[in-house]
């Protein structure tokens, strides 16, 4: 398995929390939006901003549904792989980069003993390497 391989569930993430931020932004502006309820004709145009935005976020919210989906089936196929690691530590490197989505020092701290960022980085792209 690659890096890259390794690193979506980090990026489907990474993807939910930039769409969820669209999401509030979106029903913050739809919210603020009223309809025109003068009953004076406009200019000809017709402009339902309101429907628009609910479409908008019915849509959005659809999109995050979906991608949470793909999370919890990469989280799945992460966790199968990682579970295959024969030998522990690498196990558990993998598990606290890739499912946890820890940072290399925080890698490093939760395993303890003489373990550092750039220690358990190395033993990870060995273990890549050779597989």
């Amino acid at each position: 398995m690659t890096n890259k391989e390794l690193s979506q569930l980090y990026y489907l993430n990474k993807e939910i929390k930039q769409l969820e931020s669209n999401l509030m932004e979106l029903e913050t502006t739809a919210y603020k939006t009223t309809p025109n309820l003068t009953g004076i004709p406009g200019s000809g145009k017709c402009s339902d901003k309101v429907g628009r935005y609910a479409a908008e976020i019915a849509d959005l919210k659809a999109l995050i549904n979906l991608n949470i989906k793909k999370c919890w089936h990469e989280k799945r196929r992460l966790e199968r792989y990682i579970q295959s690691i024969d030998d522990s530590l690498i196990r558990q490197i993998f598990f606290l980069r890739y499912i946890e989505l820890k940072k290399w020092e925080d890698v490093a701290a939760s395993l303890g003993g003489n373990n550092t960022e750039n220690s358990v980085k190395q033993i990870h792209s060995r273990y890549l390497r050779s597989h």
